[in-house]
């Protein structure tokens, strides 16, 4: 039995991480490569867990919980949950400092990940309202909230520790990589759903083929938490460290000293974050609701869109590298912004917006590219992995937590020029805090 007087010899969770990166001192410097790996590896499995749930916002959660209500109402309470997780995401990453200022980086990583991992698996075992009544849509609420805790806390600073070891002018390149992870995600969540829906019958997919989809998202966090402590436990994360560019700083003095970066920060990828949910979620929702074409066809096109994403995320990071992030995201809002008068008409062609979604698709990826080099340049070195990660929650609440619910609520009175206006909104939001915000071009130079 271990005394009070020998626990406090024990090392915390602090100190044996130090310990970690002593026993990796003799294992070679970890490369910009692996890096990358670790980094992308770490963004596709969040995203895949995000889009595991968005599309079963889509497919099975209106059906699943409300079955007596009609098609439309059903999916906007849908969305109403599905918004839940970005509501929590500053919450999330606000408990989470404390406890990486406590008991350090990998603990937070671990007990966040396990967090999301058993939230999402927690959904694939959800009762129906046969069996429980309207606690399963309490439970859902619940396991959604769960999540956007975790995905806050899931804020590891291994993007900065990626974009601080690149080269001066690389720096564009390196900052689209974790980027990457979306479509990536999406393609997994996407390619693994279509299989399930073109495979089963309606009604076994309804009963219980969407579940497995959940159970998977377990096992890729396990891998990506594995993958993202080896990196934590470096010398290189070590040595930024104790130079206090990775050290997590209190929200009180990131919003007391740097609350104007705070705001512009957030407001900069407004255009890019109000797309992404407009070519993931809210066209699945219209073809489910208006359209004929069938799931797993529109579901397909959505992969050769995220397949596209791929390639103007890469080509985001070229040309960022050229003329400069800051110009680089103006040019993307413009392009959003013709993008928005342009839209509602391919999406409500004959083609059921295939064409809405390929081009949505490729302005995605090239502004998208380059958000999380843009907020994370707002910050000094030393408040830039806690600034980075508030502007993000922040950004991500505002620009897209709520865009499946409002769009669609919004395209029942006023039809699909809502869609326009909601991406014009980002756009003019993103080119006025371009304008205020100087500094991004300042440490590009």
């Amino acid at each position: 039995m271990i005394t009070s007087s020998q626990m406090q010899g024990l090392p915390n969770s602090a100190e044996l991480e130090r310990d970690a990166r002593l026993a990796n001192a003799g294992h070679g410097a970890v490369s910009p490569g692996e890096i990358t790996i670790g980094v992308v590896i770490g963004r596709m499995s969040e995203f895949f867990d995000f889009f595991v749930y968005a599309i079963a916002a889509v497919l099975v959660f209106p059906r699943f919980l409300f079955p007596d209500t009609d098609a439309t109402t059903a999916m906007l309470y849908s969305f109403a949950l599905f918004a839940l997780a970005f509501v929590a995401r500053p919450l999330g990453s606000v408990i989470f400092m404390a406890l990486d200022r406590r008991h350090g980086r990998g603990v937070k990583l671990t007990v966040a990940l396990f967090l999301l991992g058993g939230s999402t698996a927690a959904i694939s075992m959800l009762p129906s309202p046969e069996s429980i009544g309207a606690a399963s849509v309490v439970l859902l609420g619940l396991a959604r909230f769960a999540q956007g805790l975790a995905l806050g806390g899931a804020w590891d600073g291994l993007a900065s520790l990626l974009a601080l070891n690149a080269p001066q002018n690389r720096r564009g390149w390196y900052a689209m990589m974790p980027q990457l992870g979306a479509p990536l995600g999406f393609l997994l969540a996407a390619g693994l759903f279509t299989f399930l829906v073109a495979s089963l019958p309606e009604a076994d997919f309804q009963e219980w083929g969407w579940r497995y989809p959940f159970f998977v998202a377990f096992t890729v966090n396990v891998v990506a938490l594995f993958a993202r402590l080896r990196l934590v436990g470096s010398n290189e994360f070590a040595n930024l460290l104790e130079r206090q560019e990775l050290q997590p700083a209190r929200i009180s003095e990131v919003v007391a000293t740097n609350g104007r970066n705070l705001v512009i920060g957030a407001f900069v990828p407004l255009a890019c974050f109000a797309l992404f949910h407009l070519v993931t979620v809210f066209p699945l929702a219209w073809v489910v609701l208006r359209a004929d074409t069938g799931v797993a066809d529109f579901l397909l096109t959505q992969m050769a869109g995220a397949a596209i994403m791929i390639v103007t995320v890469v080509l985001s990071g070229w040309v960022a590298d050229r003329i400069g992030r800051r110009r680089l995201l103006g040019i993307g809002a413009l392009l959003i912004g013709i993008f928005s008068f342009v839209g509602p008409f391919l999406l409500s062609g004959s083609n059921a917006g295939q064409s809405f979604v390929l081009i949505g698709f490729a302005l995605l990826g090239f502004s998208f590219g380059q958000a999380s080099g843009a907020v994370a340049s707002n910050f000094s070195r030393r408040l830039r992995y806690t600034g980075a990660a508030m502007t993000s929650d922040i950004a991500w609440l505002i620009g897209a937590g709520f865009a499946p619910l409002v769009v669609l609520a919004l395209s029942q009175w006023f039809g699909l020029a809502a869609v326009g206006a909601y991406l014009l909104s980002g756009v003019i939001c993103t080119l006025l805090a371009l304008m205020t915000n100087r500094q991004l071009e300042m440490r590009d130079q």
